[in-house]
């Protein structure tokens, strides 16, 4: 899987352009589907990641893109990361696919293309 191209509102995976936000499932890419979160956007004035979403906790490293910083992950989805002992990655949506490129073992995204 190789990301490139992206730039606020969208990205391009393997020669495909996306202008949503994505969750990378074992190599799977799905549109992330925030309607759960969406109660909680009042609190952080923006949708935020809850642990109320699919997240695909099937691995070792989960890798969460804040779009250009501005997507807040809720303290709730920290420590379900840290009880099933997933390894949680948190930066700009830039940085985390320069990771992502390196193709790391057993590793899933979320990743925030806008703001």
């Amino acid at each position: 899987m190789r990301f490139e191209d992206f730039a606020f509102g969208r990205i391009r995976v393997d020669g495909v352009v996306y202008d949503h936000d994505l969750v990378i499932n074992r190599g799977k890419i799905q549109k992330r589907k925030k309607q759960p979160s969406k109660k909680h956007r009042e609190s952080f004035g923006h949708t935020p990641l809850s642990a109320d979403e699919e997240i695909p906790w099937n691995c070792a490293q989960l890798i969460i893109g804040t779009g250009m910083g501005a997507l807040p992950v809720m303290k709730e989805v920290k420590q379900e990361a840290q009880r099933r002992g997933v390894a949680l990655r948190i930066l700009p949506t830039e940085k985390a696919i320069e990771i992502l490129n390196g193709q790391p073992k057993n590793t899933n995204a979320i990743l925030h293309v806008t703001c």
